[in-house]
């Protein structure tokens, strides 16, 4: 039989709140599993954030975009989207390009060393995901993906 929440951080008396113990439980997982992914972005020189970016840069093709768009599309929104942009050009992995003759307009573009840095990560990546969850059944996945989009939408 699988633990509980309540055995694994040593609760005594069962959650009185299924809301409480339903949301502890996703900040576990998602500490537990969120962890092993920060070990991989480390390995490879990255993290979680930039990675994010360069994967929202790819996506768009070699356009660019704002960095507005950038930080309305990250998974975990980051409060400073300027200061990540700044690592990734300093590090060679994005740059800023002028739009027309308004210099006030910029977007970002991803180099071919952040499409080779983001490509070296696809794979292992993808591997941990697989691995994390290959437990559950596709169904499962599915029907618990459907559950987290649900919690996220508030009535």
């Amino acid at each position: 039989m699988a633990r509980t929440l309540q055995h694994e951080i040593g609760k005594r008396r069962p959650f009185e709140e299924p809301a409480v113990e339903a949301y502890l439980n996703v900040a576990r997982t998602a500490a537990a599993l969120g962890g092993e992914v920060a070990r991989l972005m480390r390995e490879h020189g990255m993290t979680g954030a930039r990675y994010n970016a360069l994967r929202i840069l790819r996506g768009h093709g070699g356009g660019g975009v704002s960095c507005q768009t950038i930080h309305d599309e990250m998974v975990v929104p980051s409060p400073d989207v300027t200061r990540l942009v700044d690592g990734l050009e300093s590090a060679g992995l994005a740059e800023r390009v002028r739009v027309g003759d308004d210099r006030r307009v910029v977007t970002v573009r991803i180099t071919q060393a952040g499409l080779d840095a983001v490509a070296a990560l696809d794979g292992p990546l993808l591997d941990l995901h697989r691995g994390q969850l290959a437990h559950m059944t596709r169904e499962e996945l599915e029907q618990l993906s459907r559950l987290l989009v649900k919690a996220r939408e508030r009535a």
